[in-house]
């Protein structure tokens, strides 16, 4: 199922997040209507990436994910037709409190795949955020196969397995398509949460001609949040039938690359790091997604780096 962007209406759970900011810029810049969804009160990612008649014109509801009868009531109030479900609690909250974690990730994933089944007639699928994180430990060096999985090593990484468990049986059993994206390191403006978070704020850091510290190094893939907006919402209209999970593709770049980056665009800042690879693979085979709904945007690092700290430059001026 597709539809024109003039009669798109996206719901967007966890929009307040880095991803989520991003994928209702992407569609607000392109005429399209985006409903946030998320509990949360702090908007600074959306206010950093929308510019003042968005924010002035962006519905917004104080949704709680965990609650199936008010994602219904959203749903229907108004006559979504794509849903792009982000909202999640990242690592270290789900380590804290992994019963809030799984009431969030696990049953607020169930919550919309359910409420989306019946709604079929005017929505054509699910798509969510996995991660990688549903790597585990055991595999740090050369490519991981996209369709093997080991022991994660965290909360987050189960929660995020039993949700691509979830799609799978919602297709087995109700026929109800989706595509469940990975995304591995994400950096751009917005992204100021959790370890993988460093590099962006070292690009900010370098924005305002200051020093920076990162506190993993190796070879990994990153995903320019543009990139990965766009990602979503292609998947979003694509008619794929099945219950698909893909890793985001990038090409694997050593710290050092990084930091080379930030160095041609503020090269009078001084940018460290300690090369210690994060406990995943440090590549992800990823030719599912393209082979599904097509090509997706890839921006050089260079480029997404520049772009980055030049938004942050334009923001703060």
């Amino acid at each position: 199922m597709t539809q024109a962007p003039s009669t798109e209406r996206f719901l967007v759970t966890g929009a307040l997040g880095c991803i989520g900011a991003w994928v209702v810029k992407r569609l607000l810049d392109e005429g399209a209507h985006a409903v946030v969804y998320d509990l949360g009160t702090g908007d600074h990612r959306l206010r950093l990436v929308l510019d003042d008649d968005q924010l002035a014109s962006l519905v917004r509801i104080p949704g709680d994910i965990t609650s199936l009868a008010q994602l219904e009531q959203a749903l229907d109030e108004h006559e979504i037709t794509n849903v792009i479900h982000l909202a999640a609690l990242q690592i270290p909250f789900c380590r804290d409190n992994p019963p809030l974690g799984a009431a969030v990730n696990v049953v607020g994933t169930v919550n919309v795949f359910d409420a989306v089944k019946r709604r079929r007639d005017r929505i054509g699928n699910v798509v969510y955020a996995s991660s990688a994180a549903v790597y585990g430990p055991a595999r740090t060096s050369g490519t991981a196969p996209e369709s093997v999985l080991e022991w994660p090593g965290t909360h987050y990484g189960v929660y995020k397995i039993a949700n691509e468990g979830t799609a799978r049986i919602y297709w087995q059993e109700n026929e109800l398509p989706s595509i469940g994206l990975r995304p591995y390191v994400v950096y751009g403006p917005g992204r100021d949460q959790g370890v993988t978070s460093s590099p962006t704020a070292a690009m900010e850091a370098a924005a305002r001609g200051e020093g920076s510290h990162i506190p993993f190094g190796g070879r990994t893939q990153f995903h320019y949040a543009p990139d990965v907006a766009d990602a979503f919402i292609a998947a979003s209209r694509s008619a794929y039938s099945g219950a698909l999970v893909a890793n985001l593709p990038a090409p694997a770049v050593h710290m050092q690359d990084v930091v080379d980056a930030i160095a041609a665009v503020a090269p009078d800042t001084a940018i460290t790091f300690d090369d210690v690879q994060l406990p995943f693979p440090e590549e992800l085979q990823a030719e599912a997604l393209v082979a599904a709904i097509g090509p997706v945007p890839v921006t050089p690092l260079r480029e997404g780096v520049a772009a980055t700290i030049e938004h942050f430059r334009t923001r703060d001026g």
